[in-house]
């Protein structure tokens, strides 16, 4: 039995299966559009099935679809008499559902494309009144999103057995190489999370990023770093002097044959690859993170396991152009995109944000010193502070205080320090030792997230009138 017979185009295949296949009908009159159908007649006929399995839920005859187009005053006669002879000529050939609907899906997604890269065109060149260059991307971008998802939810009951076997299922996660940071997550970062570190300037953001995404990279994960703050090469010098063990400023005398070699050496032992993207500050959104990832998906064969933003406040947001809205709904937006594309892409996303202190010298710092947005310890799975006072730089540590925690409970390692090297751009674990131990365990003057959250609201009402 063939699938498709030779001569029969795609569009006559799927036309004639809706009108012989209920299952058929089911799986794919959700995705289908009348604008994918370029022959005017075949368009007419695909409305005339929907219209009337929309009106009585189930499938016409050949004979009650040609007595719906009789009624038709909206087409010519020669469009008419095309639409007849289409559906005479539909027979009830066997078509295997499954291959169908996996070829109808493409098919789909074809003319999605195909008609969006009209339609952008159209709009750069101003044909179209209603639409601004500005929604170009937006256009391309739903089209490249088209797919069937045949999940209709969860069925409580019904599905039982698979429930009871996803709690006792190993959750995915990416690992740290410290120690209480694996503690407090349960193990490391799950997959469709974001993951956000508070600190003021020079605490160290991006020094913490950089550790992280070198210590992914030598288990074997496949790590994206996007800089929209320094170039790629100076993040790549930070990650040289961790991965090297070298001082940073001592990187430019390594002799060359002593470098590459260095790296290969790494490059050997990893299966991992790390792929750094840089973007002008406050001009690339989710919409460019996607598109990257679709260029790496296919010109390099990369799929990241763990994806870093630094950092959040300097991103755009692919909802807002430009500051028309309110700081807080603006970088909320920024956060809410991020956390969807660790959804869509199925990885944990580690970024961070700015303190409206100067966090050098901090004692202490709560979710109200987050720059710009209270949104961003709502939307976030795991907040954390990164804080540094002149006892901790003595020290050679820096103490990190839980904000917001979702993996586990946030009593749990509350505050706690880990060393750190500047020199060589890296973190390790230590133990508390009793000068620090008073700082870390000083009365904790910290608000419930439920608190600020109450107060919040209260903010809110006044930024909606500045929007």
């Amino acid at each position: 039995m063939e699938q498709q017979t030779m001569t029969e185009k795609i569009e006559t295949t799927i036309l004639r299966n809706l009108l012989h296949s209920e299952e058929f009908y089911r799986k794919v009159v959700p995705f289908l559009k009348a604008e994918y159908f370029e022959d005017v007649a075949e368009k007419i006929v695909y409305e005339e099935i929907d219209d009337f399995s929309g009106k009585y839920d189930k499938m016409p005859t050949s004979e009650v679809l040609i007595l719906q187009l009789q009624n038709r005053n909206d087409i010519t006669e020669e469009t008419y008499q095309n639409a007849v002879e289409k559906i005479k000529a539909f027979n009830d050939e066997y078509v295997d559902t499954s291959w169908l609907t996996d070829q109808t899906e493409k098919w789909c997604q074809d003319r999605a494309i195909y008609n969006a890269l009209l339609l952008s065109i159209k709009v750069a060149d101003g044909g179209d009144q209603k639409l601004s260059k500005d929604a170009i991307p937006s256009i391309l971008q739903e089209a490249l999103a088209v797919s069937f998802d045949e999940n209709v939810g969860h069925d409580y009951v019904g599905n039982v057995t698979d429930r009871y076997e996803f709690y006792h299922k190993d959750e995915e996660k990416i690992p740290f190489d410290l120690e209480k940071f694996n503690t407090i997550t349960k193990g490391g970062l799950p997959n469709k999370t974001l993951n956000i570190a508070l600190a003021g300037t020079g605490v160290g953001k991006s020094l913490f990023m950089c550790h992280c995404a070198a210590a992914a990279l030598t288990q074997g994960k496949n790590v994206l770093y996007v800089t929209c703050e320094m170039s790629e090469e100076k993040i790549a010098e930070r990650i040289d002097a961790n991965l090297l063990n070298v001082n940073i400023r001592d990187i430019t005398t390594l002799p060359e044959q002593i470098f590459t070699s260095r790296v290969s050496e790494i490059g050997r032992k990893t299966q991992g690859r790390l792929i750094i993207k840089e973007y002008p500050t406050a001009s690339a959104h989710v919409g460019h993170f996607k598109s990257l990832l679709n260029e790496l998906s296919l010109k390099k064969s990369f799929k990241p396991d763990l994806i870093f933003i630094d950092y959040l406040n300097i991103c755009a947001s692919s909802r807002y152009k430009g500051h028309i809205v309110n700081s807080y709904t603006y970088v909320k937006a920024i956060a809410e995109e991020l956390r969807g594309l660790a959804c869509e892409h199925d990885v944990p996303i580690i970024s961070a944000t700015q303190t409206t202190r100067s966090g050098y010298g901090n004692s202490d710092v709560e979710l109200t010193d987050t720059s710009e947005s209270f949104g961003l310890p709502a939307t976030a799975d795991l907040m954390f502070a990164l804080i540094s006072n002149e006892e901790l730089e003595q020290s050679g540590r820096i103490m990190v205080k839980q904000l917001k925690n979702r993996y586990n409970d946030l009593t749990t390692f509350r505050k706690f320090t880990v060393g750190i090297d500047r020199s060589k751009m890296k973190l390790y674990n230590v133990q508390e030792e009793s000068s620090v131990d008073a700082l870390i365990d000083q009365d904790d003057p910290t608000e419930s997230f439920d608190d600020i959250s109450d107060r919040q609201k209260r903010i809110n009402k006044f930024n909606s009138f500045i929007i």
